[in-house]
Order: structure tokens, then sequence, then C-alpha cells
């Protein structure tokens, strides 16, 4: 849609109005006030201006146009709120066009066939086992239907049976896991078998992989399976139920992050719809990355047991280095949020989401009631514990709060914890730039300005470059310059939505300058995407070269053991630039390579790495 449409929908728009049917409001000067239902306050301390034809609240600052308020409250993508507010004005939105050919279409029509046959076979006699697994876990079939889920009959070649007599060829059904091969067997057999079947989604509601889960408790096999990787499904990018849940996660301003499908679906029943899953392996930092682009907050609703600590602290902190804030739930012993909603019903899990704590305090309860703060030695691992998600935080103001309640909490001073931060590199190494005050002014940062420039001016060329920059785990974040981090959150958002065309309708002005100027360069790069490769490297290891000249300030200053330690990270540092083609130093070079980390120190205490 263009800027002209969108514009011409905001002028014919009544704010009043349409806020007014969410919001008692009352006449206060030349706005309109009452409560704000985006934090859900009591006062009036909600402004709509309706000659500006804007929002304010002046409680948690929440403000904007009428596209805004609906995009805020109800969860609405920006398309969508202004084909509401169209509609309201008598302007038609047309839908976005669609002459790009999907060159996967033909694998999403199979896979569309394999989740319309499994949910076809749960309501054959064959599953009425399944049936039965779902009943006893509250869950009509209707309701099964619903959230995608079918049946995988306990037979080798069903599937390949019934997609042969509609003329799909084996080798697409090989190419998207839905058939397995093996040495023992002669032919190609189906992957799934006697198994419940949860479909996954993206975010266009499109099928594009399935999970299963074994119903014979009898059997020796895995309890879950998933489709492996095809060229639609890339398992450590996806988000099981994100499809479902996103509107209520920015409506909410915040996600539920649990560890299974059940689990999620349980959720969406009790009424928590902003509820997500991984898909059977570890959190990513992809993942994180998607789920930021709704909220900077998330509750994590692991099991209590070990394993589940391990894995809840493990997440917490990829989301800490994404720039979403964990809040760890603590579930009773034994219970998953699916079993505990059955048995106490949605209100126990609200309850306990209401009590979560902080991840860096939880971490701190568990090193005192372990008793790791009694005695030195314990001390001196609880520090170690600490280190990964001191490391790994990325807003500056958390981390500087986290730091002041890990020096309460441990009993340490200050200068000595973060000298241990800084010491042990990590993930917050890699993204936070040191002082920049004794850099002269033929340093790198002039290089830093260029290489920056010369990736957003061809991904302004061509948007299409930004899943490529996106695949190599290149984010906002390795972006110095806020016009910058901007520019590639929005052709980010843009990939991560499916959308063929990049919406610039809620660009700042800087944004909107910035992407003018590069517009009207007319300079020649030679071989751009080799270009656009190099530069998205080069951001990407940025944070390597400073952290080794970080180690070169500190070995000044360091004792032998921690000249042993920075030298070893140096090393370990220098190895992974050399992997990667990448030069030690901010002289720009030509290389390839992979995203790696520095010099990672593992914590030993109560379980908080595995």
């Amino acid at each position: 849609m263009s800027d002209s449409l969108v514009e011409d929908i905001r002028v014919r728009a009544d704010i009043l109005e349409i806020v007014g049917e969410h919001v008692q409001l009352r006449r206060s000067g030349k706005s309109y006030r009452g409560p704000c239902p985006l934090h859900g306050g009591d006062g009036p301390n909600f402004a709509v201006d309706p000659q500006r034809q804007i929002f304010k609240c002046f409680v948690c600052g929440e403000g904007g146009d009428v596209f805004g308020f609906l995009m805020k409250h109800l969860g609405f993508e920006f398309p969508d709120a202004v084909r509401h507010v169209g509609a309201r004005v008598g302007i038609e939105v047309p839908e976005r066009d669609e002459h790009r050919e999907d060159p996967y279409a033909p694998l999403r029509g199979v896979l569309a066939f394999a989740a319309e046959w499994y949910r076809d076979r749960l309501r054959e006699p064959s599953g009425e086992g399944a049936r039965n697994y779902l009943r006893g876990r509250g869950l009509s079939e209707e309701e099964a239907l619903d959230f995608g889920i079918g049946y995988a009959d306990d037979e080798w070649r069903a599937l390949r049976t019934a997609a042969t007599r509609h003329g799909i060829e084996e080798r697409t059904l090989l190419e998207l896991g839905l058939l397995a091969t093996s040495e023992k067997a002669e032919e190609p057999y189906d992957r799934f078998r006697g198994r419940l079947m949860f479909t996954i989604h993206d975010l266009r509601d499109r099928p594009i992989g399935f999970g299963g889960r074994i119903l014979d408790a009898r059997s020796d096999a895995p309890k879950y399976i998933n489709s492996p990787e095809s060229p639609v499904f890339h398992k450590g990018e996806e988000l099981y139920a994100l499809n479902r849940a996103r509107h209520a996660i920015r409506r909410e301003d915040h996600a539920a992050i649990a560890e299974g499908f059940t689990d999620v679906i349980a959720l969406h029943r009790a009424g928590l719809e902003f509820a997500v899953a991984g898909l059977g392996t570890s959190f990513t930092a992809a993942q994180a990355r998607r789920l930021v682009r709704y909220s900077q907050r998330a509750y994590l609703l692991y099991d209590s047991d070990s394993a589940g600590l391990r894995a809840t602290f493990r997440t917490g902190d990829i989301l800490l280095a994404a720039g979403v804030h964990p809040m760890v739930v603590s579930l009773p012993s034994g219970e998953d949020p699916d079993s505990l909603i059955r048995k106490e019903g949605p209100a126990a899990i609200r309850h306990l989401m209401d009590d979560a704590v902080d991840l860096l305090e939880r971490k701190l309860q568990i090193l005192h009631r372990e008793g790791y703060l009694d005695r030195v030695e314990g001390r001196r691992r609880a520090v170690d514990g600490l280190l990964s998600t001191l490391r790994a935080v990325a807003d500056p103001a958390l981390r500087d709060i986290y730091v002041d309640r890990a020096v309460e909490g441990l009993g340490i001073r200050r200068e000595t914890l973060v000298h241990e931060i800084v010491r042990s590199g990590g993930p917050g190494a890699t993204r936070r730039p040191p002082a920049r005050t004794a850099r002269t002014p033929d340093d790198h940062p002039r290089v830093e300005s260029r290489i920056e420039r010369e990736f957003l001016l061809l991904l302004v060329r061509d948007p299409a470059l930004a899943r490529r920059a996106l695949r190599v785990g290149l984010s906002s974040d390795h972006l110095r310059d806020p016009p910058a981090r901007e520019i590639f959150e929005i052709f980010s958002r843009a990939v991560d939505e499916g959308e063929d065309t990049v919406d610039w309708s809620s660009a700042s002005p800087a944004a909107r300058e910035r992407r003018a100027e590069l517009q009207a360069v007319d300079e020649e790069i030679r071989d751009p995407g080799q270009v656009f490769e190099a530069a998205a490297r080069r951001l990407l290891y940025r944070g390597h070269r400073e952290r080794l000249e970080e180690i070169n300030r500190e070995l000044q200053l360091a004792d032998t053991e921690q000249q042993r330690r920075l030298l070893s990270e140096k090393q370990e540092l220098a190895q992974e630039l050399r992997a990667a083609g990448e030069a030690a130093t901010f002289m720009p070079r030509p290389g390839q390579g992979r995203p790696g980390s520095a010099g990672r120190q593992g914590a030993a205490s109560a379980g908080f790495t595995g």
C-alpha cells in the first residue's frame, strides 16, 4: 500500500471515535482523558487529542496515531490496522500484490496435503487411540483439529501410498522429511508412524513441518520427533504457535515460552494466547531475535527439575542477549503447564506468573538455597554461575542493575565482579564496544561507518539480501548507528513475515532520511553479492576484534594467572577469526566465515550451564 493511501486513511479517520470504542473518555480541555487500556491503569492518564489525531499515556509512555493504537491494543499488524480503519472511512485497501511466484509453492502444496491427511486419519477408526489420548488431556476432537493436530497411522507406508495416488513424487516427500530411508529397508517408508501429529505453521498460517508424539508407551522410539530441515522449514528459527500467538504477544507486551506442543495448546485454551515453544532442541538466538520483534519480555514456564532449570537459564541468557527480559515461573515439582491447568485450572498458571522472578534473582535464590553463599569455595563457584547471565544481557541499563544486584547477593566488590565479567569475554564482549576514548581519529570508527554504509546501500538496492544476512546470524544489534539499526530491522521484519514488499510507514524520520540518501547514491559496486557478504561478516565479527584490543590493554595490568587466561582467550579469538578468514585488526580484508563465540568460560554452579 502506498504512503499516500495510508495518509489519506489517517486524515479521514476519527481517532476519538475509534479509541472511544475501547476506552471510556471524558473531555478535558482540548483533549479527552480516560484510563489507559495498554497498561491497565485506573486514573485518567490516557489522552486522545482529536485535533492532532494522536493518543498518549503519561504513565506507560505509549503513544501514536490511530493505527498505532490498534496495533498496541488489539495486536494488529500494520497492514491490518490500515485496512480496519480504511473500512471505517470507506476506503478500500487492496490486498498485497502476489505477482512474485513462490519457488517453494509445490513443496507447500505437499505439506498442506500431508497436514490434511493426518487430520483426516484422526477422525478414522485407526485414530481412536489418539482421540482417547487427547480426551485424557481434556482436548476435544474439534479443538484438536483447530490446532492442526492429526494422527499418523502405525503403518510403514500409509502416507506414501496416499501421496502416490495424488500424484506426489517420492523425491518431494523425501525432501520434506515425510519419508525416510534406511540401509535395512529396500524402499522409503513413512517417517511418522503411530504418532500424534502437531502441524507447525509459518506466520502466514502455512504448514512448514510436523512434530510427532509416540502414543505407544511401550515403544523404545523417541517420544517426540520433528520434521528435518527442508527448504521451507528451519527448526532453529521457528517457534511453535507464533502464528497464533503474535497478536496476543503484542497486545499483552509479553510472551510465555513453554517446552512442548501440548503445554502451548493448554496455555492457549486457558486464555494465555501469548504462549509459544521451541521445536525439540535448545532455544536459539534466531528464535530469540524473532520473538523480540513482538515483545521485550518473556515468561519461562519450563519444568522445575534440574534439567528444566538448566534449560531455563540457558534460554534466559539467550533471550537477554537478544534484548528480551526473561522472568522465571516456578512450577510445582513434577508439574508442567498442561498438567497444572488440568488439575487446578487456568488461575493457577496466572498466579504463578504473577509471582515470577527475574532470571538473575532466580539464580541467586538457588545459590542461597543450595548453600553456595555460605562458604568461600561456594562463593567462587557462585561468581562463575552468574557470569553467563551478566555477560549475556544486552540492555546497558539492565546490565548495570544486574551487576549491582549480583554484588549485593554475592558479597564481593563491584570492581572485582566487573573485572571478572570483562576478563571472561563471551557473548557480551562480542556485542559491547569498548570505550572509544583511547582511539585516535584515524582508528577504526571511520572504517565501521564505511562498512555499515556499504551494507545498507546494497540492502536498500536489493531487499532480498536481508535473508542472507539473517542466515549468518547478523541482527540489528550488530549495527551501531540508530537509523541503520531501524532500517535493517524493517527489512528483517519483512523477511520474517514472508512479505514481498517492505512497509516503511512506521519508520522514523531519521530512518526515512537515511533510506532516501542511500537511494540517491548512484555509485557502481562490482559483485554486490560478494561485497554484501563481506560487509556482513565484518559487522558480525567486529566484536571479536574489539575484544582482542581490550585484552591487549588488560594484559598490561594483569598478574601472571590473569595473563595466562587472557592470552588463552586471545588465542581462541584469533583462531576463530582465522577459521572465518577474517583479519584480527580493523583493516578491511575479504573473507568468508561463520558466527562464533569469544572465549566462553563455563559456569559450574547449580547446573546453570549445560
